[in-house]
C-alpha cells in the first residue's frame, strides 16, 4: 500500500482525538456499532486468529449489571456514556482457525497448550481492542477507554459459561469537550524507542 493518510484523518484518528469521560445525550445506533466492527476486524492478528468478543452494555437493565464491576471513579461516566463496550478475549479462540486460518493445523498450535493459548488471545484481543477504538473513531465517535473494575464480577455478568474474559471497557458516545482536561504529556521518540 503506497497510500498516505491525509491530515485531517490523521487528525480525527490521533492528533485532535481525546479520551472522553463526560457525554452529550446523542445516541449511539447498532447500525454504528456493527460498522466499527467491520472495520476493527479487518485489523491483523497472529494467525488470523481474532480472539476478542465484544458486549455492548447499552440498555439500562445492562448498564445496572456492569455498574456493580465498576471502581467508584468510573462509575458516573460509565453510565452516562450511551454504549459501553465490555471487550474480551476468547481463550479457546483456536476452534476457530480451521474457518480463519485454513492453510495450515494451526489449531492444533494452540489446543492443549492454555498458556500461549491464554497469551496469545490476551496480547491479539488487545490489539482488536485497539483497532475497535481507531474504527469507532473514524466513524465519528468518542471513546473513553478504561480499567478501573472487577474483572471476575464482569465474567461473571456478562461471560458466564463461556471462555471468554474480559480485558477492558470502551464507553462510545458523543464526547462533551467541556470534560476535557488539557491532554497529558506523551513519550519523545528517544525517550521509549531505539533503533538498534
Amino acid at each position: 500500500m503506497t497510500r498516505i493518510a491525509d491530515s485531517s484523518a490523521l487528525d480525527l484518528l490521533f492528533r485532535e482525538a481525546r479520551t472522553h469521560s463526560r457525554w452529550q445525550p446523542r445516541p449511539v445506533s447498532e447500525s454504528q456499532l456493527r460498522q466499527a466492527w467491520d472495520l476493527a476486524r479487518l485489523g491483523p492478528t497472529s494467525a488470523n486468529c481474532q480472539p476478542a468478543r465484544i458486549v455492548f452494555a447499552r440498555s439500562p437493565a445492562a448498564k445496572e449489571k456492569l455498574k456493580a464491576a465498576l471502581m467508584p471513579g468510573n462509575v458516573d461516566k460509565t453510565m452516562a456514556a450511551p454504549v459501553t463496550a465490555i471487550i474480551g478475549h476468547d481463550l479457546a479462540f483456536y476452534e476457530q482457525l480451521p474457518r480463519l486460518f485454513p492453510h495450515a493445523d494451526a489449531r492444533s498450535w494452540f489446543a492443549g497448550n492454555e498458556s500461549l493459548a491464554a497469551t496469545t488471545a490476551f496480547r491479539n484481543g488487545s490489539l482488536q481492542a485497539a483497532y475497535f477504538i481507531l474504527a469507532c473513531r473514524a466513524l465519528g465517535l468518542d471513546c473513553g477507554p478504561m480499567s478501573g473494575f472487577d474483572a471476575a464480577a464482569v465474567d461473571a455478568a456478562f461471560f458466564a459459561g463461556t471462555t471468554v474474559r474480559s480485558n477492558l471497557l470502551v464507553n462510545i458516545g458523543y464526547g462533551d469537550p467541556a470534560g476535557l482536561h488539557p491532554r497529558g504529556p506523551r513519550l519523545d521518540f528517544d525517550e521509549a524507542c531505539s533503533i538498534d
